[in-house]
């Protein structure tokens, strides 16, 4: 049954690239291994700094991704230097990783993998450590010793759960004369005297245990729960962002491909089993959480809160020592993924990025939990004395510390319209580079397909934004890509001429459902989004000195501009009591990538104020206090001001972008 091929020769010109090959080979199964996750070594040889040939080890370094590894993600360390260490007794984290730094070769190289004494003390010159759901699922189980034995012989050798580290290495270097060693909780280590030694040997013992498996009760295909109705999971989505973004904004990822296991009627039990490895204890916690609908999302978080402070309280005085001096505080107690049946998998995380990690190492040990109670009827938790180390393990924890910072707007999710072109197309973009994920919408698919590729975390909703359709697909759609929302910056809108004794009817109506209703309608049904999460959001509505200066000519344009600012001001007066500021940005005549300045446009002003078609930029420029060109940038800088957190205590703001317009002060 397997669907993995042995026998494949791995290429490369040295050693080093057959290593990254390999580990790349190994790294593109997620049923193998996940994002961080498992590590491989190569023992070679090397020139030192003093041209002398030495002996290396080639380890993964820490935190190093098998599937996207480079050759610079492999730190050589002297072998001479290592080998002394089996004849000691012990030895703890710190001086371990600490006596390691002095073996690189490169002491400015990349931090080897907390395993690299495991790799060392193998006297095989190639050793792979993977996490296979196959191989966790048979030792995740009452009897995980006897169950291996049955499924992949007695020359495989089995460890009952070490945390990684010193002990470790020297226990599974004294089973070094088996094939292999299965560690419990923690996968499968093999070695070779070639590449293809070991990862064969790899695939043939995970394809061994996919058999046993499959020989002991796959289940027959179970029919899916009935679809969560879109409302309701734009509700649950919701209220579950709400109550696990309350200190810190979070993005979610839904994986609807998890049907197969939040749909299953013994979900609960999937659940329950917790992280399959240690490693997905550092993405997932302590486990996954259940929920159906509103009411027992807010029941299961609650009791998460209380059961991991328990936990916590428990298990402290097991803490390592912050290697700094102090202690670590308790992680924040709430769950990371969760299960709905009817929807899939919810994850959440500090990025985009961080929340997909998290639901793919969530999948791993869902689909761990779920072989085992199909094959043996039950699957074994790690102990929570185990759990509790891992989870607190100052190695880890200490590396989290030295993190960079987070961008100013990471965890945000913000909805910018008119984001084709000029303003909203610059707001957009900067947004995106201060860590929100963007939600865009503009009627130009072109030019809104263009501004999408341009940042990382963003999906787009083209169409006219005085439908309610499309708006309610807008928000829509920043809820189920990313799980809610902080900020909606209003910002589409069109530019109509003409004295009024000129315009039609229609022209007037049009200026004021594009200008001023299509606000009102992504005000209306973004306000439900807000109110369900319960952690307030931000409005700010692109308007214009117009609003407070009108100009003959222009009156369509300055009265919905006008009815703009005033739905600005009820926004405000409304939205407080549930923490949403509403303010407004009044830029004025900025002309760069514009889509509003058309060339009818400017032929237009430039009559009314008596100027050269090409002399009207300037003129605006002479027109302000601070005679300054006003770029989309500028209105950027306004719009993340507003939107973040150093705006907190503001709303019913207005904030002039126009260079300072004496009869557009806001009075």
């Amino acid at each position: 049954m397997s669907r993995r091929i042995r026998g494949i020769v791995v290429e490369g010109d040295d050693e080093l690239a057959r290593l990254v090959a390999r580990s790349r080979m190994l790294g593109a199964d997620t049923t193998l291994v996940v994002h961080g996750g498992g590590n491989t070594s190569t023992k070679t040889v090397m020139h030192d700094h003093l041209d002398r040939r030495r002996k290396v080890l080639l380890i993964k370094g820490s935190g190093t991704d098998l599937r996207t590894a480079t050759t610079g993600d492999f730190p050589a360390l002297y072998l001479d230097d290592i080998l002394p260490l089996r004849e000691r007794r012990s030895m703890s984290d710190e001086e371990m990783m600490d006596y390691l730094a002095r073996c690189l070769a490169d002491p400015s190289g990349r931090r080897p993998s907390i395993e690299t004494l495991l790799h060392a003390f193998l006297p095989a010159a190639h050793v792979d450590h993977v996490h296979a759901d196959a191989i966790c699922a048979l030792t995740n189980t009452p009897d995980g010793r006897r169950v291996v034995a049955e499924a992949l012989g007695d020359d495989i050798a089995y460890v009952d759960f070490i945390r990684p580290g010193f002990d470790l290495s020297k226990h599974v270097a004294e089973l070094a004369e088996h094939r292999a060693v299965v560690l419990a909780h923690h996968g499968l280590v093999t070695w070779g005297a070639t590449h293809e030694e070991s990862y064969d040997l790899t695939i043939e013992l995970v394809d061994r245990a996919e058999d046993h498996l499959a020989k002991h009760g796959a289940p027959a295909p179970r029919p899916l729960a009935a679809d969560l109705e879109a409302d309701a999971a734009e509700e649950l989505l919701a209220v579950v962002r709400g109550r696990v973004s309350r200190s810190r904004r979070r993005i979610m990822h839904i994986d609807a491909s998890q049907r197969g296991i939040s749909d299953r009627p013994d979900v609960d039990a999937i659940a329950a089993a917790g992280p399959a490895t240690a490693d997905h204890i550092l993405r997932v916690t302590t486990g996954s959480v259940v929920v159906r609908d509103v009411p027992s999302a807010i029941d299961r978080i609650e009791a998460f809160e209380h059961e991991y402070t328990a936990y916590f309280e428990r298990n402290r005085h097991l803490m390592d020592p912050d290697p700094t001096g102090g202690t670590f505080p308790m992680h924040e107690p709430l769950p990371r993924s969760f299960l709905v049946p009817g929807l899939g998998t919810i994850a959440t995380g500090k990025t985009r990025r961080d929340a997909e990690v998290v639901s793919e190492v969530a999948a791993r040990s869902h689909a761990v939990a779920a072989n085992a109670i199909d094959a043996f009827g039950q699957a074994e938790p790690l102990p929570e004395r185990d759990l509790f180390d891992i989870d607190y393990w100052a190695l880890e924890l200490y590396k989290l510390t030295l993190a960079p910072e987070a961008p100013e707007l990471a965890g945000r999710i913000a909805i910018v319209t008119g984001a084709a072109s000029g303003i909203g197309r610059a707001i957009a973009l900067d947004l995106g580079r201060r860590g929100a994920c963007v939600v865009l919408a503009d009627i130009d698919e072109e030019g809104l397909a263009d501004t999408l590729a341009a940042i990382p975390d963003a999906a787009a909703v083209p169409g006219d934004l005085t439908s309610e359709t499309v708006i309610d697909e807008l928000v829509r759609c920043a809820v189920r890509q990313f799980g809610g929302l902080d900020a909606v910056v209003p910002n589409a809108g069109i530019a109509m001429t003409g004295n009024l004794v000129d315009l039609t009817a229609s022209q007037w109506r049009k200026a004021l459902e594009v200008n001023t209703t299509a606000q009102f309608l992504l005000t209306k049904r973004a306000w439900p989004v807000f109110e369900r999460q319960g952690i307030g959001g931000s409005l700010t509505y692109i308007v214009s000195k117009n609003a407070f200066a009108p100009g003959a000519g222009f009156g369509a344009y300055s009265a919905s501009k006008a009815a703009q600012m005033q739905l600005c001001r009820i926004a405000a007066l409304e939205g407080g009591a549930i923490g949403v500021r509403a303010n407004a940005v009044n830029p004025d005549a900025v002309f760069e990538g514009s889509g509003l300045w058309s060339a009818e446009l400017r032929a237009e002003r430039a009559a009314a104020h008596g100027v050269e078609v090409d002399e009207l930029e300037d003129f605006y420029v002479r027109r302000n206090i601070l005679r300054m060109r006003i770029l989309p940038e500028h209105v950027a800088e306004a719009v993340a001001f507003l939107v973040s957190d150093r705006a907190a205590a503001t709303t019913g703001c207005v904030l002039t972008v126009d260079g300072g317009v004496a009869s557009a002060f806001p009075r």
